[in-house]
């Protein structure tokens, strides 16, 4: 699983059929998740602009959706309310 933060939002009027009434956000990725610094997920939480989120990828992200057919790899799981880390 990959923390965020929600920067912005994503329409597309033409996509696969199975996405119809998903809405989609644009992550930037925390910096301990890699060089990779933003991604698309789906939203399964209500998450808004500013928003600091668990996302999950992969398998797990379509089992969230409840439809392993949905073709997408990566799904807002949870919005987070406070991260601890002891360093």
């Amino acid at each position: 699983m990959f923390i965020g933060r929600v920067k912005g939002s994503l329409w597309a009027t033409r996509k696969d059929e199975k996405l119809n009434g998903l809405k989609f956000l644009v992550v930037a990725l925390d910096e301990s998740n890699g060089p990779q610094n933003s991604l698309v997920a789906a939203d399964n939480t209500g998450a808004g602009l500013g928003d600091v989120v668990l996302i999950t990828t992969g398998s797990s992200a379509r089992l969230s959706l409840d439809n392993p057919e949905i073709p997408v790899d990566a799904v807002i799981v949870g919005i987070i309310d406070s991260v601890e880390m002891n360093e």
